[in-house]
């Protein structure tokens, strides 16, 4: 009797799902796309880099189309004319934060602040991330840090260039970029370097990078319940993994903020203490901010910080190594500038009813602007698909949320409180770079042959780690910064982040 009492609930909530479909397609006049199939929508027409898949479905059906993942209504919008209508006509109505099962449990429920719906609670957490952890005295206090962990890199560049087992071999740039990141993020947010010169991490930096990589892993391998909630109780080994996930990184964060609480009450520190985790506990009393709500805010830095800056700065590197005009004048004006001497797409949710592009968007609905898409918009960019950096000093643009056809941080209610700190790193990380070495691909690897696919994912990594050969190009002296130099550092691998 068991079997057909299951059958007959699968069938049963199918129709009602079915149902469901076909009262939002007669009652709204939603914007056209692909033919959902019964109970699982458009999941399996996707592909799995998603923003090209709607880019390809806005050349069919035109600028905002629909998409459905199970019983719920995407909406994806891939015109700057429309970006402008969600997030400033609309904005309001679209400051809520669309949770995955996964966000739900790692933010509390949206006790953070990425996966907050716009309210009370959110305002008063980006209220603190504005004055108090992002504001230019901070970003400018913390500006040592930055440059240290960038020296520290183009020195070790430098010993890989110069030493005769090496020099000819060819190194992957996301090794060395993803150590900045990481000693960056740790040491602004922490206050400490998980890894010593030698890049040997110690026990707290190991469980770090590895809840990091296993909350990669638990948000990559969501099952399809993810989008048909009703099939949830069939997929109950995801629950106990979120559980021991989030018991492991409230473990490891705890810790640290007992370590740091212990140092403020034994050497009085205060609001000199720059790094994150002191200026949130120093705050603690005067935001009301819970224990929860702490912990969610170090780890929104965390995973934010970790691989964005450092993941965009290889896809550029990408692009300069294919593009040999681009690279020698940059390097060209880092020259005239400096001179020799070296110097140290989430969703929103729809709280209510609205009309985007003359289409209803019933409440409920999940609305996505496709950046990628629009980025490459014909008619808005002259040849968008060639790397011709020279275009932002031509046409001005504005990429910190104003000007709809550049969205790399959002826009509105929700655009991004740390793009300063992910500029000023970026900037560093490139110019640093570019004025020390000159970049060639491997002798193998001719220059059309640098793998340009994207691997899919929340962060958008090269499919094909970029493998370079770096050349000095200024005078041997002006790499050795400080008594550093002396340490022979190894870097750990971050090849497994994507």
């Amino acid at each position: 009797m068991a079997l057909p009492l299951i059958l007959l609930s699968i069938i049963s909530i199918a129709i009602l799902l079915l149902a469901h479909n076909l009262y939002h397609r007669l009652r709204f006049k939603l914007p056209p796309g692909p033919s959902p199939w019964p109970i699982v929508g458009n999941l399996y027409d996707i592909n799995p880099v998603r923003f090209r898949c709607f880019a390809e479905w806005a050349q069919a059906y035109g600028p905002i189309i629909s998409v459905w993942f199970g019983s719920t209504l995407n909406v994806v919008v891939s015109s700057s004319e429309l970006a402008r209508e969600v997030l400033k006509k609309h904005d309001l109505k679209l400051a809520d934060r669309y949770r995955s099962r996964s966000a739900a449990r790692f933010s509390r429920d949206g006790k953070d602040l990425i996966w907050a719906d716009y309210g009370p609670h959110y305002v008063k957490v980006r209220k603190l991330c504005t004055l108090e952890l992002f504001s230019q005295k901070r970003i400018e206090a913390l500006r040592p840090i930055r440059e240290e962990e960038v020296t520290t890199m183009v020195e070790s560049i430098f010993k890989h260039c110069t030493d005769p087992k090496k020099c000819m071999k060819s190194l992957s740039m996301r090794n060395y970029l993803g150590s900045v990141a990481f000693n960056n993020i740790t040491r602004l947010v922490f206050g400490k370097r998980f890894m010593n010169m030698e890049g040997v991490m110690d026990e707290k930096g190991l469980e770090l990078k590895g809840i990091v990589e296993n909350g990669i892993k638990i948000g990559a391998s969501l099952t399809i319940a993810e989008h048909i909630p009703w099939l949830s109780w069939f997929f109950r080994f995801e629950e106990k993994a979120f559980a021991e996930h989030g018991a492991r990184r409230d473990r490891l964060t705890k810790a640290i903020m007992e370590e740091h609480k212990h140092a403020c009450k034994n050497n009085d520190i205060g609001t000199k203490e720059q790094h994150f985790v002191n200026a949130l506990l120093l705050l603690q009393d005067e935001y009301d901010l819970s224990e929860d709500t702490i912990i969610g805010l170090l780890w929104d830095m965390i995973t934010a910080g970790m691989d964005t800056t450092s993941v965009s700065v290889e896809w550029a590197m990408a692009e300069i190594i294919k593009n040999p005009r681009v690279q020698q004048k940059a390097q060209e004006e880092l020259d005239r500038v400096i001179g020799p001497p070296a110097t140290p797409s989430n969703p929103t949710h729809a709280k209510a009813a609205l009309e985007i592009g003359g289409y209803d968007i019933p409440k409920g609905s999940n609305v996505y602007v496709n950046v990628w898409a629009i980025a490459r918009d014909q008619k808005v960019w002259k040849d968008p698909l060639e790397f011709r950096p020279e275009r932002f000093l031509e046409d001005d643009v504005d990429m910190k949320g104003h000007d709809f056809r550049l969205l790399p941080f959002g826009s509105g209610r929700r655009v991004c409180p740390g793009a300063q700190l992910g500029i000023k790193l970026g900037m560093s990380m490139l110019g640093h770079l570019l004025h020390h070495f000159r970049w060639d691909p491997p002798q193998w690897l001719r220059l059309e042959e640098i793998d340009m696919s994207e691997n899919p994912g929340t962060v958008t990594y090269m499919r094909t780690p970029l493998q370079v050969v770096a050349t000095p190009r200024l005078p041997s002296h002006l790499y050795k910064l400080n008594e550093r130099d002396q340490v022979e550092w190894s870097l750990p691998k971050f090849d497994n982040h994507s």
